[in-house]
């Protein structure tokens, strides 16, 4: 069976997020950095060349593909930060999701534009719930 595409790496994730060239992209990622490293207890790690990671899951589909992958994580995107904190199943988080403030919700993850369009509370509330009962990755 094919491995994953994203691999953890030993990549350095602060010289990832001063490469961020947009200023207030950057500041939110060094924000939501320091908020999933407290709320999960964890060092981030970086999987493949964008996306920082926290916690480890090995998972194994009914069909016997299995994989590792990260409890939760983002990626300052250029178009939008992806937070990496539902799973599959964004549903699973509806009420959350009902307070959490401007977002696009996609497979597996949330996009926003900014730090300040979400409730921080939440965004927290939402990493510990996902961190502690982590979905198999889509």
């Amino acid at each position: 069976m094919a491995a994953n595409k994203t691999q953890k790496t030993e990549n350095s994730v602060e010289e990832f997020i001063n490469s961020v060239d947009h200023e207030v992209k950057r500041n939110d990622a060094f924000e939501i950095l320091e908020i999933m490293k407290q709320v999960t207890g964890e060092e981030p790690k970086m999987w493949g060349k964008a996306i920082i990671g926290f916690g480890d899951l090995h998972y194994k589909y009914a069909s016997g593909r299995e994989g590792d992958w990260f409890k939760v994580g983002f990626s300052p995107r250029k178009a939008k930060i992806s937070l990496y904190i539902s799973g599959c199943d964004v549903a699973m988080h509806e009420e959350m999701i009902s307070r959490f403030g401007k977002h696009k919700a996609g497979k597996g993850c949330l996009y926003i534009n900014k730090l300040a369009d979400i409730d921080k509370e939440v965004l927290k509330e939402m990493i510990k719930n996902c961190y502690d009962n982590p979905n198999i990755p889509c």
